[in-house]
């Protein structure tokens, strides 16, 4: 990540999880099976982000930012859409930030240690 010029690094740590989990939020009022698909390609996106890192530490750090931003973005998005939620979320809601925080910390440091490991071969 520190290769990138800190205006992309604020893009793919803020920008991109924020306007996923928007995307995420809106659809949460509009269709389960949509919200649910875009969920599991945020979980590829999460490997994908600790890729960016060397080492699951590294990776963890991102995805500690990036997975509190999109759920986040998720509950905001989706309150501000005003429809009623077709998926069920944790209560209280907010619960969800927590959930897509660890897990987003999660899939991250697994993506980063996936790069330390293949940069070792």
């Amino acid at each position: 990540m520190s290769e990138h010029p800190w205006p992309v690094q604020v893009v793919l740590v803020a920008v991109l999880p924020a306007v996923f989990g928007a995307v995420c939020g809106y659809f949460l009022g509009v269709s389960e099976a949509t919200y649910l698909v875009l969920s599991a390609i945020g979980i590829l996106g999460g490997v994908g982000a600790g890729l960016d890192h060397m080492g699951a530490r590294a990776g963890a750090r991102r995805g500690l930012a990036a997975g509190s931003i999109f759920g986040a973005a998720i509950l905001i998005a989706h309150e501000v859409h005003g429809a009623e939620a077709q998926a069920e979320l944790p209560e209280p809601p907010v619960l969800l930030i927590v959930l897509t925080t660890v897990l987003g910390v999660a899939f991250a440091a697994f993506g980063g240690w996936l790069r330390q490991i293949y940069a070792r071969a």
